[in-house]
């Protein structure tokens, strides 16, 4: 008998469900999908689960999975406290395992922890610990120090460590002594060289200790009565579906423009000149979030870089048309005129979170001349954009604005070239795709072609 999968994304507002039929066959589809307001605050995210199922279910007829996955970015999603040595090398490798893992970064501090940094954790209350610092067999007592300093804070969640390996069994013997084995999570080092990051390991840890605590979150307990297979973060579901197209067709880069955040995520290893005069080693997938550009919740910070005449040219409205649309301003824009209010916002959201995602060409100077150097993320080998999320899923100007990226280079920094395939994920199912790929993966390539009409 085919099997079938349902799929949950339970966001913060709206729990999405889809369905997907022979998922273990060569011919699998997408049946259908439909969403309820997530009940989180109601102490019961499986309510909305239910009514987003219930609500499939006039539309299609009976759903009967024999698999129910699910992505979540409710109760705050995951938040994640992390905390290296160096800024610039171990901090930055924790930070790119935990946002690759779907992970928000709640606080992030380099060097050894101060009183007033743990008031800052006490007051955030993150739900897992990141400890990172020191190359292998290289500095020891920063870690050792802020593992001691968590772990007398006794916030009842668990720690990942992934620094120097010469600390292990120092830090197994500090949890053992507090009797708290079972909440130490140990991965390889995200920093073992000067010229090395390692942050997959640690990705995989983070998303299955994330699958082990999420019915700790306020309103989650009962998830696991609807889910019978993996629950991971949202965002970290969006990036397992871009690598699987990576896989296929290499160089890929996937943008989620939405009402709280721009997310990019990209998996290319960039070109060989660019690695050639690099400063620093990053990951070949690397998202970023950008807590700033969201299209609705933090569309104040958007405007802030028009003028309202400029703001006015690109949407092409009048003054009057746009005041009235700013006063009248709505998640969801129907209107004509608001629509092209969101697309103008919608390419300045692009441009940021792309600017900021990529990396630039910088010049440094010698006794002896001028050399070039290279920092950031090399996006210029990209040849595949993906769009994603509401935003770039329903807005009609969506393609043109991702063809646009190449030109938005100004210069020195490393983003796409010409010639850039665009995709639109019309369906929306993106997210859904990622956790499904965990368990069928040639079917979730399949119904991504499909999807993006590949």
């Amino acid at each position: 008998m085919p099997e079938n999968a349902l799929v949950y994304e339970i966001g913060s507002t709206t729990t999405l469900v889809n369905y997907f039929v022979d998922v273990d066959t060569e011919h699998p589809r997408f049946a259908g999908g439909a969403q309820a307001p997530t009940t989180v605050d109601k102490g019961d995210v499986t309510i909305g689960l239910l009514e987003a199922k219930a609500a499939l279910e006039e539309q299609i007829g009976e759903v009967r999975p024999t698999r129910v996955l699910a992505t979540s970015s409710a109760a705050g999603g995951l938040r994640m406290s992390v905390h290296g040595l160096v800024h610039d090398m171990t901090v930055k490798a924790a930070k790119e395992a935990a946002l690759g893992a779907g992970a928000n970064i709640a606080f992030l501090t380099a060097g050894k922890l101060r009183r007033t940094d743990l008031q800052k954790i006490k007051d955030i209350k993150p739900n897992i610990f990141l400890i990172a610092g020191g190359v292998d067999f290289g500095e020891r007592e920063t870690a050792l120090h802020n593992v001691e300093l968590l772990l007398e804070l006794d916030l009842d969640i668990p720690f990942i460590y992934a620094g120097n390996c010469e600390n292990r069994e120092e830090i197994q013997l500090m949890f053992e002594e507090k009797g708290r084995e079972a909440d130490l999570f140990l991965c390889e080092n995200v920093y073992p060289r000067l010229d090395q990051l390692n942050v997959e390991p640690t990705r995989a840890v983070i998303q299955d200790v994330f699958e082990a605590h999420i019915t700790q979150a306020q309103g989650m307990a009962k998830i696991r009565d609807a889910v019978d297979s993996h629950v991971i973060p949202t965002p970290g579901s969006v990036m397992l579906a871009t690598k699987l197209l990576a896989e296929e067709f290499e160089d890929v880069m996937t943008l989620d423009i939405g009402g709280a955040t721009s997310d990019v995520h990209s998996v290319t290893l960039g070109s060989e000149e660019i690695a050639a005069i690099a400063i620093s080693p990053e990951p070949e997938a690397k998202r970023t979030v950008e807590g700033d550009l969201g299209l609705f919740i933090n569309r104040e910070n958007l405007l802030s870089y028009f003028s309202e005449d400029k703001l006015a040219e690109e949407a092409g409205l009048t003054p009057e048309q746009l005041r009235y649309e700013l006063q009248t301003f709505h998640p969801i824009p129907t209107s004509p005129e608001s629509i092209r209010l969101a697309c103008a916002l919608a390419r300045k959201a692009v441009e940021l979170s792309v600017t900021r995602h990529g990396g630039e060409l910088l010049d440094f100077y010698y006794t002896g001349g001028k050399k070039q150097g290279a920092q950031g993320k090399d996006l210029t080998m990209v040849r595949l954009v993906v769009g994603t999320g509401g935003a770039l899923t329903r807005l009609p100007c969506a393609r043109k604005i991702l063809e646009e990226i190449p030109s938005m280079n100004k210069g020195d920094r490393l983003l796409p070239l010409e010639g850039i395939t665009v995709l639109i994920d019309k369906e929306y199912i993106m997210a859904s795709l990622g956790v499904l790929s965990m368990e069928y993966p040639e079917a979730t390539l399949k119904l991504l072609k499909n999807t993006l009409s590949i």
